[in-house]
């Protein structure tokens, strides 16, 4: 990245490139839940989130220094609050919370529905502009939504946890901050866009991962130490750098679609990261997912 990079338009990639970003977002979003379990081995929740948080707000400013990239513009601000209250602070506390008492299989039956919530949220936004998508792709997306609830709570045998209020919640304000994102990222670079919003939320974050630490006191794991860095490195500014990127070149609705995938994807880091079972429904499932996403990709919106 340099100053130039900074500087030229933002749409201008290729649908397929644009995918692409979005995919490896999708992908770097589906460690999160387990990187997460691996973290609370040594962090309490509010620590891990706010370290999390003030870690990933350090990387985002050393670029920003780095290139010398001016202070968004006041008309900017409104919507940067909204991707930081949303991806940065809302999501990933809640999800936290959320996951010290259920399992990553259990919280991927709420997150399933997140595509269908972005796209909601993408609609509204651009209702009074008569743009809409299409019967082909609200189908499709919502036999995705299905195939993932469906395959999430087989999983989870069922079962609802204390935990889904905080999903629930976590689902409203990340598509929010998703959709927001999207509309900043036609505007500047999407690795711009969480920057900013990281530094904002900065002194929350510091403050915050200060105070917690006095009641939280850290238990340095291995696995601990390697969640954290992921979440706040990989999930936190590299992922929604690329997924921002993306949802720049072919839509949020759209973009939001290949996050049908993420709840299969997390379920396999799962296994192999975590060693839950996963049932052979997983490849059934799996297969109707990506016939979902293609069908999605490929209607008009």
């Amino acid at each position: 990245m340099t100053a130039q990079d900074s500087a030229t338009p933002h749409t201008s990639i290729t649908v397929g490139g644009g995918t692409l970003l979005a995919a490896l977002g999708v992908v770097a979003f589906s460690l999160t839940f387990p990187s997460t379990v691996w973290g609370l081995e040594s962090f309490g929740p509010w620590s891990l989130v706010a370290l999390r948080s003030t870690l990933a707000a350090l990387i985002a400013g050393g670029f920003l220094l780095a290139l010398r990239v001016p202070v968004p513009e006041r008309r900017h601000w409104s919507g940067l609050a909204v991707v930081g209250g949303g991806v940065v602070v809302g999501f990933p506390l809640l999800t936290t919370l959320a996951l010290e008492t259920s399992t990553t299989s259990h919280a991927a039956v709420v997150v399933g529905l997140l595509p269908l919530t972005t796209a909601a949220f993408a609609a509204l936004r651009t209702v009074r502009r008569g743009r809409h998508p299409s019967r082909t792709f609200w189908s499709a997306a919502l036999a995705g939504a299905a195939v993932v609830i469906t395959f999430a709570v087989q999983q989870s045998g069922g079962a609802l946890s204390a935990g889904d209020l905080y999903l629930f919640g976590a689902l409203l304000v990340c598509a929010a901050g998703y959709t927001e994102g999207g509309r900043l990222a036609r505007e500047m670079p999407g690795w711009q866009v969480i920057g900013w919003a990281l530094i904002g939320c900065l002194p929350l974050s510091a403050v915050g991962a200060a105070a917690a630490l006095t009641v939280e006191p850290a238990r340095w794991t291995a696995h601990g130490a390697i969640g954290l860095v992921w979440v706040a490195a990989g999930s936190t500014f590299f992922g929604l750098y690329v997924w921002y990127r993306g949802m720049a070149s072919i839509g949020v609705a759209k973009a939001s679609q290949l996050q049908l995938a993420q709840p299969v994807l997390t379920l396999v880091w799962s296994v192999l990261l975590l060693g839950e079972h996963l049932t052979p429904a997983a490849p059934v499932a799996a297969v109707a997912v990506l016939v979902c996403i293609a069908v999605t990709q490929r209607s008009s919106t």
